[in-house]
């Protein structure tokens, strides 16, 4: 019987194809050459421990690069100094937040589709207008994505004090911002006296009382600021 070549061709492919995978199955179940069953249990333990080593390993380095982003994100809290950042402008010039260092600082973090913030923005306006409160300056922080949404709240409510953009999630993330509105209390050093999660009337006797609270040792050797003959607000021109 005369065999075709395309049929020893194939022939020889097949034996290519899979006799080294069968070869290398019964060497795998035969255990290398030269160990006996104790040495092919140690094998197993060893490729056991290098797994789990391996495993450790990997989980170590993720918790490391965690831990790296989260000290890049790393909320100040209480007690602790803001970082400088640069504050872009929404109803007026853009800003650095170190220029804002002499005088208290509150900051109002808000968002155009918050509901309770727009509820509190008319009275954070009285309060920045108010005359015999303590001298600190008002600004307010949009973490809206569109710069455009923010600017038209700002101008249906005809704002007046300055209104930053917040870019990269910079302010939201060194402020803490998880939930909105936010009210950080800042004294004249930088550092962070305070936090209000949630909407108030910020002219009140109870809010202006928790203002002072936190602000009043670091208020009493600040020098009264007067923009407009208004004491505490920042002149903020709508463009």
């Amino acid at each position: 019987m005369v065999v075709p070549p395309s049929a020893l061709m194939q022939s020889e492919r097949v034996t290519m194809t899979y006799e080294p995978r069968a070869a290398r199955r019964r060497q795998l179940a035969a255990g290398p050459a030269g160990r006996g069953p104790k040495d092919r249990d140690g094998a197993r333990i060893s490729g056991k421990l290098a797994r789990v080593v391996g495993a450790v390993l990997v989980c170590v380095g993720l918790n490391l690069v965690a831990a790296a982003g989260a000290r890049a994100y790393d909320e100040v809290r209480i007690g602790e100094t803001l970082r400088e950042a640069s504050l872009q402008g929404l109803n007026g010039p853009s800003r650095r937040l170190a220029q804002y260092r002499g005088r208290p600082l509150l900051i109002n973090v808000w968002a155009s589709w918050c509901g309770p913030c727009m509820d509190e923005m008319a009275s954070l306006e009285r309060l920045a207008w108010m005359d015999d409160r303590a001298p600190f300056a008002v600004i307010g922080i949009s973490t809206d994505d569109d710069p455009q949404s923010a600017l038209a709240v700002l101008r249906r409510t005809n704002a007046t004090i300055s209104h930053f953009i917040d870019h990269d999630l910079q302010m939201e993330h060194m402020l803490g911002a998880d939930q909105i509105p936010l009210t950080v209390l800042v004294d004249a050093e930088g550092r962070v006296r305070d936090k209000i999660y949630g909407a108030r009337r910020w002219d009140t006797p109870e809010s202006l009382q928790r203002i002072e609270r936190a602000l009043r040792p670091r208020i009493a050797g600040t020098r009264r600021t007067v923009w407009n003959g208004k004491a505490g607000r920042e002149p903020s021109p709508m463009r």
